[in-house]
């Protein structure tokens, strides 16, 4: 395996509680994923196009509490990083509205780990 080195990246965050099925929490993080690159388009830094050319790295990590969730947001819009809070339309598993998802970045690893680390993987 290629061992490159990246300098940026994206965390995409899950709620565990909710129980969402595969499917589900794959799509939830892709919303979080498509709105975070759309908002780090506004960011006056080059970390997106950096990001994009060293292979777009992203790690899924969990909380438990819808909380949790929100408190990692707020961590991420207080720093200035590009992020999304993602609330579910309703249509299939959850009641609308129901937060699901954050992420954050692309951003350098340092700045978004200062948030995210202690968080396990999902």
């Amino acid at each position: 395996m290629n061992d490159i080195n990246f300098q940026y990246k994206m965390v995409i965050v899950i709620r565990t509680d909710l129980k969402m099925t595969k499917g589900k929490i794959a799509a939830q993080a892709s919303h979080a994923a498509v709105i975070c690159v759309e908002e780090a388009k506004r960011n006056k830094q080059n970390w997106l196009k950096t990001w994009f050319y060293e292979g777009q790295k992203k790690v899924v990590v969990q909380v438990s509490s819808k909380e949790d969730l929100e408190l990692v947001f707020q961590k991420a819009r207080s720093k200035n990083l590009p992020c999304s809070f993602i609330n579910d339309a309703g249509m299939t598993e959850l009641p609308p509205g129901t937060p699901t998802a954050v992420a954050i970045g692309p951003a350098p690893n340092n700045n978004i780990d200062n948030i995210t680390s202690n968080l396990k993987l999902l």
